[in-house]
């Protein structure tokens, strides 16, 4: 949708007048197609680079207006949400040195963006296909950057889906809940990168790149953890489909398509089928200005801006999107892939594009026709379990399995070289983006997997929000020095600069609940104490509400050998009084509450409902914490 000036379908007359300006635009399209007035013979590389902005303690921060007014830099651009920033690239023609010339680029404006935030209150600019600090109190719609279009595509999204947006994904953990705006889009930034294509090529290119996405996704995944679970290894790719999904069942019924979506087929007559299939399938839902017919314009000799043809294909997001631009009135098609999460680090996302940019080049010519030759629902399938198992995904590729590594290395890797080197990219620069994919597959790390894999070192020693801020905070550190993720050391968890880790019950608390009902047996809650080695169980009623809490130490005085006890319950025995807070309620208060009464533990309740505990056992982990940081530092 850009930076169009959107305004809601809401009338007979809206639906006409912009669906008429559509199929003007499409006609206009399919003309321009017929007589060859689209620009050939250069291609070009051009990305957006989208950002996380934290504060001093890594959490998001909604300070973009602030920081894009302060950076005053047209490269720079909003996004749906405060806590993102995004930045257009200049694109840059595919030959000699291109890709350093692109990162030197975004080096430079990264910096400048680093330096303005850091002078807004200590801000800082995250690279993060998922930033691992969101909570769901972060994605309200107060936090939506505060401009109309943004505002009016989630009223837009928000009464067509009727009720509130269903979240659920299942991977190592599992996540199910509902939101009310479309903020949770917000939670994924992306490095989209753009390729431009001839016409007469687009056909094969476009079903080219469909069929290489899930292998070369394997092996870029950065996205693996949202709101604190371990979903997928891209879970990006499941949160932004689940995220604007405007489906109810009726829709679901008819086989009616997702508007985030890998495609329903191959190409095979025209490209135009892309654009013909989305207006058949998905109805507009916004509209704007149009001052212009298209077909007028090229008969004037002016290059039509298609405004409803892009305002319509910019509401809908397939992961490799077909885009028309015009610039000083020469019209071009280019290849928007939009899978490439953003991070770890610069060269990485560079690298990434370098990786794709060489396959899309090196395409064989025997994979023309492709659909002779591959099912779409195989490139489709490679694509979910890429996304899923990151580098450790078994493809299916034309007719045989192999290993993502071996994929990687044995075929695309040579055919992305020599793709790059056709295109008269240098032979140096080839190497040295293709070396850092190359460590990748040889050390079997991903940005995911370093993710994953430290922050199940953390969880052992600190609570889940702490382990989610080093991890954010080491990440901000590595991106700094510009280390590909082959190149990042494993975090030590007591040297972090996170100032307030212990001022909210919510950091330190303990989230993973065991809770028994109030007509539940003391012996079953005994033992579950016993098998998962705490000391305090909260009590539910049968609406889920808390009615008490049980203390290991009151229950190890029962003798369990005595009929009278074991036929006892737990509202028999349990605490009824005991304190309650909230998740923003301070640690000191909090350690007050359990140091000067008799309870020993404090239930931590939100809109009604039990999310936390924390105990004198958890007091005293975070005292012992506090001194060892006191030492490290």
């Amino acid at each position: 949708m850009g930076s169009q000036s959107v305004t809601a379908i809401k009338t007979l007359k809206d639906r006409k007048d912009f669906v008429r300006h559509l199929l003007n635009d499409i006609e206009a399209f399919e003309y321009m197609l017929q007589n060859n007035l689209f620009e050939t013979g250069i291609q070009r590389v051009g990305a957006e680079q989208e950002i996380c902005i934290v504060d001093k303690d890594y959490r998001p921060s909604i300070k973009a207006i602030e920081i894009l007014d302060k950076i005053d830099d047209d490269h720079y651009t909003t996004e749906l949400a405060l806590f993102n920033l995004e930045i257009n690239l200049d694109p840059f023609e595919l030959k000699n040195n291109c890709f350093s010339e692109i990162e030197k680029q975004l080096t430079s404006l990264l910096n400048k963006g680093y330096k303005v935030a850091e002078a807004t209150e200590n801000n800082k600019l995250i690279l993060s296909g998922i930033l691992p600090t969101l909570r769901k109190k972060d994605l309200v719609f107060k936090n939506i950057t505060p401009y109309k279009r943004y505002k009016t595509l989630n009223n837009v999204l928000k009464k067509i889906r009727g009720d509130d947006f269903k979240l659920h994904i299942q991977g190592v953990e599992e996540l199910m809940l509902k939101h009310k705006s479309i903020l949770f889009e917000a939670c994924n930034t992306s490095f989209q990168v753009h390729l431009q294509i001839s016409p007469d090529e687009a056909i094969d290119k476009y079903n080219w790149s469909q069929a290489i996405a899930g292998p070369l996704l394997s092996i870029m995944t950065n996205s693996p953890l949202l709101l604190g679970k371990e979903l997928w290894s891209e879970t990006r790719i499941a949160l932004f489909q689940q995220s604007i999904d405007l489906r109810n069942v009726s829709h679901i019924s008819r086989e009616q398509k997702p508007r985030v979506s890998f495609g329903t087929g191959w190409v095979k007559n025209s490209i135009l089928e892309l654009f013909t299939d989305d207006i058949s399938r998905y109805p507009p839902i916004v509209s704007s200005e149009f001052e212009e017919n298209s077909l007028e314009s090229i008969q004037n000799g002016i290059m039509p801006q298609l405004k409803a043809f892009n305002l319509h294909n910019g509401t809908l997001y397939k992961w490799n999107r077909l885009c028309y631009g015009v610039h000083k009135n020469v019209a071009h098609l280019r290849i928007e892939n939009r899978y490439i999460p953003s991070g770890p680090s610069i060269k990485d996302e560079i690298a990434n594009t370098l990786l794709w940019v060489g396959v899309m080049q090196g395409m064989p010519k025997q994979y023309e026709k492709i659909w002779l030759k591959m099912p779409f629902y195989e490139a489709k399938g490679n694509f979910i379990n890429a996304a899923r198992t990151g580098i450790n995904t078994y493809f299916s590729w034309f007719g045989k399995g192999i290993s993502a590594k071996k994929l990687l290395e044995n075929i695309l890797l040579p055919m992305a070289k020599e793709g790059l080197l056709k295109s008269n990219v240098d032979e140096e620069e080839i190497d040295y983006y293709l070396e850092i994919i190359q460590k990748r597959i040889d050390k079997s790390i991903t940005g995911s997997k370093w993710l994953i894999r430290n922050k199940r070192k953390l969880r052992k020693e600190v609570s889940k929000y702490e382990s989610n801020a080093i991890l954010t905070e080491h990440t901000y550190k590595n991106q700094r020095l510009n280390i590909p993720i082959s190149e990042w050391d494993e975090i030590n968890v007591h040297q972090n600069d996170i100032s307030k880790k212990y001022d909210k019950v919510y950091k330190i608390m303990s989230s993973e609940l065991f809770v028994v009902h109030e007509n539940d047996l003391l012996q079953l809650a005994f033992k579950i104490m016993e098998w998962k080695n705490i000391h305090h169980i909260p009590v539910v009623d049968k609406n889920n509400l808390v009615t008490g809490v049980l203390e290991k130490n009151r229950l190890e005085k029962l003798d369990f050998t005595s009929k009278k006890i074991q036929n006892k319950v737990a509202k028999n025995i349990m605490t009824k009084n005991y304190d309650i807070v909230k998740p923003e309620t301070s640690y000191e208060k909090v350690k007050k509450l359990i140091e000067t009464t008799e309870n020993t533990s404090v239930i931590v309740v939100n809109d009604g409902k039990l999310v936390g505990i924390f105990t004198k056992n958890d007091l005293e982990r975070i005292e012992k914490r506090k001194i060892a940081d006191d030492k490290s530092n």
